[in-house]
């Protein structure tokens, strides 16, 4: 089994910042590209950004130059620093890994159970 398992996610004022983490756990075998989505109440969920295992990222437009991300390939552990937050960025973010579990098995992602980020005006 395989666990991604959130935390930093908070209640902030527009203006502030905010790291959320996540940690990916269980029978690993190789872990591809990691990331964040984000969903907003009535709203599609949304790749916010992406990092591959050599560092390589992308972000959607809204949240550039305003936040980043990182991983630690030796602890399987990704993370999205948040600055800059408003309003709009208040959503439930989900992280999540693209992984194998086995030699010779396919990649598919795997989900973390998500963490309320809330941006008051």
């Amino acid at each position: 089994q395989v666990q991604l398992v959130e935390s930093g996610g908070g209640l902030v004022q527009n203006g502030g910042s905010l790291r959320l983490s996540c940690a990916a756990s269980g029978d690993i075998f190789m872990i591809d590209d990691m990331g964040w989505y984000r969903q907003a109440p009535g709203k599609q969920r949304e790749l916010v950004a992406s990092i591959t295992p050599d560092g390589s990222t992308n972000f959607i437009d809204s949240v550039k130059g305003r936040f980043t991300i990182s991983r630690d390939n030796t602890k399987d552990t990704v993370s999205l620093q948040m600055n800059s937050l408003k309003p709009e960025d208040t959503a439930v973010y989900y992280c999540y890994a693209d992984l194998t579990t086995a030699w010779g098995t396919p990649r598919r992602n795997y989900w973390g159970q998500g963490t309320q980020v809330t941006v008051s005006s």
